[in-house]
């Protein structure tokens, strides 16, 4: 099952992000092929970083809401907030 994980950065968290980002890479390379989609959101000048958007597979929605709260970034406490949804693929490139 398909799963997104939306998280919200909390202001002035930039540092806290960048000091995590190596960690947070390794752990969303382990995901595999179970991981189809990673990237920053960005502000409305389309250059800094406030949040994450991940779309993946895991088995329900607890084991997904428990593998995004294993995030380095997450565990770092770089997040305001974290939804955790269902998602299903409908138009578009091949997930």
């Amino acid at each position: 099952m398909l799963f997104i994980a939306h998280c919200t950065d909390k202001a002035d968290h930039l540092q806290v992000r960048l000091d995590a980002r190596p960690d947070h890479l390794a752990f969303l390379k382990a995901k595999g092929d179970a991981l189809k989609l990673a990237g920053p959101t960005l502000d409305s000048d389309g250059e800094a970083p406030t949040g994450s958007l991940l779309i993946f597979e895991d088995t329900d929605l607890e084991a997904a809401k428990a593998w995004a709260a294993k995030d380095p970034y997450a565990l770092a406490g770089l997040f305001e907030s974290v939804i955790v949804k269902p998602w299903k693929h409908a138009i578009g490139g091949g997930l």
